[in-house]
């Protein structure tokens, strides 16, 4: 009888593995997920035409990407919560009022839907979109594992993201939450390479820095904050709206190291980038990015991936939706 039942305790291993796998396990993210299951159609080649189109005439949408995924990324995880049309969802709350991009994900999904309906999850489209603006504003090309669930939650409670005045320490321990080193951070933040921001967001650091009426940032240099003040963000109400290149204005649209250079140079815009140099303790990682663009395209690349895989749900978890926009 003991050798009977030690002969079979491989088999009640694997019949157990199997029976936690169909009742509580899930399947992994993995490379080429929707090989195969699309009908004839190149999931990742749909996408990625569908991107190049709106990239050609309209190449900021790189920034507006890259914005979407952290936002979506940053809370609960990437799981299509950001997305969610609604009262009280993410989407309307304060950080998130000013994030676009929603119409290309949903153009993508219902041109997915058309070849396959109900296989491919909105979190993977937001994903592999980003892949693909990143690659056409000139970053890597990079693979991501796709195999993502789409969460039944939104919740404009949940959404708590960084300030742009974080210090250094404020801004790392805040990507620490989500399992990113002080280093992997400060590549993260050279999504600002593109994109934009407005006067209202900058003006205390130009007219009343540190709570004192007038005082400006010493951290800025002195010769943009002075174009900011005469040309940009002149301190009037009806400057807030007008928009401030996070790069310079020639680049802000290409995917490269120069937010570093200017880091250097004391040209960060947002309180939060400048910072990173300011302070000892990431100064080293700026330096390094700024001498060495091919190392940030490289860790750019990783970095985006590790953000792209934070808390996923897959296998039966969530659900893939119809629309983007709601709940099925």
């Amino acid at each position: 009888m003991a050798s009977a039942a030690r002969m079979s305790a491989p088999a009640l291993m694997v019949t157990l593995a199997v029976l936690a796998l169909v009742t509580g396990g899930h399947a992994q993210l993995q490379y080429g997920f929707y090989k195969g299951k699309c009908n004839a159609s190149d999931v990742e080649a749909l996408v990625q035409s569908i991107v190049k189109a709106r990239f050609a005439t309209d190449a900021p949408i790189v920034a507006y990407l890259l914005r979407l995924q952290f936002h979506e990324c940053a809370v609960n995880g990437c799981d299509g919560g950001l997305l969610i049309d609604g009262p009280g969802t993410e989407k309307t709350a304060p950080p998130n009022l000013s994030v676009k991009a929603y119409d290309l994900i949903a153009t993508i999904k219902s041109q997915l839907e058309k070849k396959c309906p109900g296989v491919v999850s909105c979190s993977d489209i937001e994903i592999l979109a980003t892949r693909d603006a990143v690659a056409l504003a000139g970053g890597p090309a990079y693979p991501v594992r796709t195999g993502r669930r789409d969460r039944r939650r939104s919740s404009a409670s949940d959404v708590k993201l960084p300030g742009a005045d974080y210090t250094a320490a404020q801004t790392t321990a805040y990507f620490a939450r989500l399992g990113l080193t002080p280093y992997e951070t400060v590549v993260l933040l050279g999504a600002h390479t593109v994109g934009a921001t407005h006067c209202s967001v900058i003006k205390s650091r130009l007219y009343s820095y540190g709570g004192k009426p007038g005082a400006t940032d010493p951290s800025m240099d002195p010769a943009l904050a002075s174009v900011y003040k005469k040309y940009v963000c002149p301190n009037v109400s009806s400057s807030d709206g007008n928009a401030v290149f996070l790069d310079d204005q020639w680049t802000a649209v290409k995917v490269d190291n120069h937010y570093y250079r200017n880091l250097q140079l004391h040209r960060g815009v947002l309180s939060c980038d400048q910072n990173l140099y300011t302070d000892g303790s990431t100064r080293s990682f700026v330096d390094q990015l700024a001498n060495d663009g091919s190392t940030f395209l490289t860790q750019f690349a990783k970095v985006l991936v590790k953000l792209s895989e934070v808390n996923v749900l897959t296998g039966t978890q969530g659900e893939v939706r119809k629309v983007c926009n709601k709940f099925n």
